[in-house]
């Protein structure tokens, strides 16, 4: 109680001298910086099905007839992109620093790099101005595979954040006094998680299940007809389980997901092959030399491009002073906050260019970690390129990889016959699988240089590892090609061209190439995928190259 009428004066505290004089300084209250939560449901609370029986036990249904499967992918007139404000609901996000209203609108969520929302991507981006998602006139898509990345999430254990929030709580015990935009950080507590999916996370991966059953319905007939049911895979921490979850939910229906898909939970652990965890098993990801350069090389460009934020915001406080590591831990508290609790105070400090600094510090960052500039990424990611052409194939993946072939060699674990596939995994496998695929539209240009953003390459990590990303192969049936059976990749709603990657493809205005042509492609970038040497040797690699992410050899 005692804190709750502090909370309430150190507020109305900050509301009058604000008002009165925005350059007053205002003394942070005893608990500033303090971590809080709360707790739902109450302790020993469950619901009585006897007083609230279910559907089956009360009856009166009402009429239930079905009606066909959706195929909107092959039907619809026009492809339903998640764009504008409805990728973010019901999240507020303000403008940036020195902007008001009347202001060019900035969307600074599309500036946060993988803490981004998901929005659809332009096929135009990456050299298709005509590619859609929808099946190109004369085609039928017979086959989907989906690999996708868990909804938005609470941070992870001892980042930037709450390392932010122990500096102003022992701030705070010596004197800390803020005014004018850091005024809110007088009553400021730190009300994150760790690591679980928020409501939003929860609602994104809902919605991708909506999504998939409206565009890609019409598969299930197949599994209709083979008496059979989907095997949909996950990892076992818990924001990987929850996040296959409200996809099946979404895709299946409330409860009938619970027994119309089989959701697989593969063990994510030190030491356990798993191909939506490649890194527990890759010993030079660790390494900051090889696996890291790219954490090295994004705070050499941050170091200074912040001084003039660190200077207008370090005028405002009194007790401590803001570094480069602040500012980046305060911009994450924008977007955290923002996923987590609908808004936050934080946005509103920065400017539109802190924003974009913001991304291309996750930009050099997740370009040399798990993009083509890192020595590991395309190992890394082999384990999904194997699985992913075991299934074009019918045959089952070999070793000398990531993945579990203790689980992989199994019809019951690793169907090979399913039409629609669906692998839930985090944003860093994702970019590692883009790069095992050598999709190398999504990198066109020079390596990202520390000194700036020149916007010479087409990678943009907001674009391909925001939360709820998504990787896309449609296997499709095609009566104008031949071979009729052709294959294209997508990610986030963007055709991906493959022309200049893929020996023998053609380009194509829909991104289209042969099947067959295709997977022999994939296998020979299997076979030049040196797991054991990227993952175990001994090697130096160098700051700012293309590697194609494989290791190199002197």
């Amino acid at each position: 109680m005692q804190l709750v009428k502090a909370a309430l004066f150190s507020a109305s505290l900050v509301r009058t001298s604000t008002a009165a004089d925005d350059t007053a300084f205002v003394t942070a209250a005893p608990h500033a910086g303090s971590a809080t939560s709360d707790l739902y449901p109450p302790s020993g609370t469950s619901v009585d099905s006897v007083l609230f029986p279910p559907e089956s036990e009360v009856g009166f249904p009402g009429p239930t007839p079905t009606g066909v499967q959706p195929a909107a992918i092959q039907t619809a007139a026009a492809y339903p992109y998640n764009r504008g404000p409805t990728n973010q609901f019901p999240l507020v996000a303000p403008q940036p620093h020195g902007q008001d209203a009347t202001s060019d609108q900035f969307d600074i969520t599309k500036y946060w790099g993988n803490l981004s929302p998901w929005y659809s991507l332009s096929s135009a981006d990456y050299g298709l101005p005509d590619a859609s998602p929808l099946a190109p006139e004369g085609c039928s898509v017979t086959q989907v595979h989906l690999l996708y990345r868990h909804g938005a999430r609470y941070p992870t254990s001892g980042a930037a954040p709450a390392e932010f929030a122990e500096k102003i709580a022992n701030a705070t015990k010596e004197g800390l006094e803020v005014r004018g935009d850091l005024a809110f950080l007088s009553d400021w507590t730190y009300k994150l998680g760790g690591e679980l999916l928020t409501p939003f996370g929860r609602s994104q991966e809902f919605l991708l299940g909506i999504q998939h059953r409206q565009l890609y319905g019409h598969l299930l007939n197949n599994f209709t007809e083979a008496g059979t049911i989907p095997v949909f895979r996950t990892e076992s921490q818990d924001r990987m389980v929850k996040t296959t979850q409200n996809f099946a939910a979404g895709f299946f229906g409330v409860p009938e997901y619970l027994d119309q898909v089989s959701i697989e939970i593969l063990v994510e652990t030190a030491g356990v092959n798993n191909s939506g965890a490649p890194y527990e098993v890759c010993d030079n990801s660790n390494v900051a030399s090889r696996g890291g350069i790219g954490n090295t090389m994004a705070s050499k460009f941050a170091k200074n491009v912040f001084n003039a934020t660190i200077e207008r915001l370090n005028s405002q406080v009194s007790g401590l002073n803001f570094t480069t590591t602040d500012i980046l831990a305060m911009l994450q508290l924008c977007s955290y906050e923002t996923i987590a609790l609908g808004y936050s105070a934080f946005c509103g400090l920065f400017s539109q260019e802190d924003f974009l600094n913001y991304e291309y510090f996750y930009d050099i960052s997740f370009y040399y970690n798990n993009g083509p500039g890192s020595p590991v990424s395309a190992a890394q990611g082999k384990g999904y390129l194997q699985e992913f052409v075991a299934r074009f194939t019918g045959e089952y993946p070999g070793a000398w990889s990531a993945l579990n072939q203790t689980f992989d060699n199994s019809s019951t674990y690793f169907p090979l016959n399913q039409s629609i596939y669906a692998d839930a995994t985090h944003e860093v496998v994702v970019l590692d699988t883009l790069t095992a695929f050598n999709l190398t539209a999504l990198f066109n240009g020079p390596p990202l240089s520390v000194t700036g953003n020149t916007r010479e390459n087409s990678f943009v990590a907001s674009k391909l590892v925001p939360f709820a990303t998504h990787f896309t192969a449609q296997v499709l049936e095609c009566s104008a090609y031949q071979p009729t059976k052709q294959i294209r990749f997508l990610v986030n709603d963007a055709v991906v061209p493959v022309s200049d990657s893929y020996t023998g493809c053609p380009a194509d205005p829909h991104g289209l190439c042969s099947f067959d042509n295709v997977v022999s492609v994939l296998k020979d970038r299997i076979d030049e995928i040196d797991f054991d040497y990227d993952c175990f040797a001994n090697y130096t690699a160098e700051e700012g190259i293309d590697y194609n992410g494989r290791a190199p050899r002197s």
